[in-house]
Parts: C-alpha cells; sequence; structure tokens
C-alpha cells in the first residue's frame, strides 16, 4: 500500500496508477448536540473543502465507482437513513456519488462493531482495578482488530483493479490496507486547524468557568 498527499499528485503522474486499485481516504469528523458555533463553521468548511479536494481527486485519478462508511451496517434504504443520521455532511456526498453511479458497499460487520463499541464503553466508565482496566483494555483491541481486519477485506474483495473508491472513516483507525491498494489521503486545509480548536478546547473552557466563577 502507497499512501499519497493529495497536493502532490499531477496529471502525469496519474499514469503511474493506470490499472490499479484506487482508495481516497475521508477523514470522518462530526458534530455534537450544542457544539459552539466556532467549530461549525470550521466543520462546515472542512466538508465543503473535501467535497473539492475528492472532485479535483477524481479528475485526475478516477471517478468514485464503489463508497465505503464506516458504522454502517444496512443497505438500501435504510442504510442510507442510517447514513444521513450519522453524518449528514458525509451522506450528501454520498449521495452525489451515487447520483454519479457509485455503488455504496457495506465493509461493516454488525456484530463485530457491536463488540467493539460496548468494549469502548466500558472503557469510558473507567475502573478501580487496575487487573480489569487491562482486560477490558486486551477485549477491546482485539475486538477492533478484528473489525478493522473486517473493513479490509471487504475493500479487498470488492474494489476491482483500475476502480476508484472512497472511504470515509474516522481519524485513528487501524485498518491496515491490502498491499495492491494506492491510497490517497484527503486532508483539507482546515483540517489542521479543526486539531488545533480542539486540543485548545480543554484550556479555554477552563478559562471561562474560572471567569465566570470570579465575576
Amino acid at each position: 500500500m502507497a499512501k499519497k498527499k493529495l497536493g502532490k499528485i499531477e496529471k502525469p503522474e496519474a499514469s503511474k496508477f493506470k490499472g490499479k486499485k484506487k482508495l481516497y481516504l475521508v477523514p470522518l469528523l462530526f458534530s455534537w448536540p450544542g457544539a459552539p458555533e466556532e467549530y461549525i463553521k470550521k466543520l462546515n468548511s472542512y466538508w465543503q473543502q473535501v467535497a473539492e479536494q475528492l472532485a479535483n481527486l477524481e479528475s485526475k485519478m478516477g471517478r468514485v465507482s464503489r463508497i465505503y462508511h464506516e458504522a454502517i451496517t444496512e443497505t438500501g434504504k435504510e442504510g442510507l437513513k442510517a447514513l444521513k443520521r450519522l453524518s449528514p455532511a458525509s451522506f450528501q456526498i454520498v449521495s452525489d456519488k451515487r447520483h454519479n453511479g457509485a455503488k455504496f458497499e457495506l465493509i461493516e460487520d454488525r456484530e463485530l462493531i457491536e463488540q467493539s463499541l460496548d468494549w469502548e464503553r466500558l472503557l469510558f466508565t473507567g475502573f478501580v482495578s487496575q487487573k480489569v482496566a487491562r482486560i477490558v483494555s486486551d477485549f477491546f483491541l482485539e475486538a477492533s482488530r478484528n473489525r478493522y481486519q473486517h473493513i479490509a477485506q471487504r475493500i479487498s474483495k470488492t474494489l476491482k483493479d483500475n476502480e476508484a473508491a472512497v472511504l470515509f472513516i474516522r481519524e485513528g483507525h487501524l485498518v491496515q490496507f491490502p498491499k495492491d491498494l494506492e491510497v490517497f489521503s484527503i486532508a483539507p486545509p482546515v483540517l489542521d486547524e479543526i486539531h488545533r480548536w480542539l486540543r485548545e478546547r480543554p484550556t479555554a473552557q477552563k478559562k471561562d468557568e474560572t471567569k465566570k466563577g470570579s465575576d
């Protein structure tokens, strides 16, 4: 597997990937109830830039023929409804690609993702016993490995030679992509701003709380 930075790809280079499997990797970012307006604006800019960069990449490397999206376990209308609830922004891009003939492919196994989510929830509860914490952590890692291995297998099985696909998945994933797959990571400029905003948010919140307490 070879990862390419979108900004480095030039049209003449596209010929090197003719006949190969190509995957356009989109980091999946979410909002949440009560999210600050500042974050919402950055997130809207992010998804606009994702759509623009994805279209630019398609013009150079090939149109998306298959769509992969994490956390969706159903096909057809029910799957699209679930996607719209989960991520309205990526749903819009998926809808546009489907309108242009791309096929939405399932990559998740319901049992595997549910196991992973359950162990993850337990980790966030906190533990008194370090032994129990290690046990839960080990089970979570095992469930995650099995889930991501399944995702890689599904991509390898469904994506054909000379096809291009887009994958929406959270940052920090552990998917080991097949070696015969060329992966192009989409990273809009505003993504760094979002990362910085999220890193600084706890400090900003603490300052606001301190200021309110002194008023």
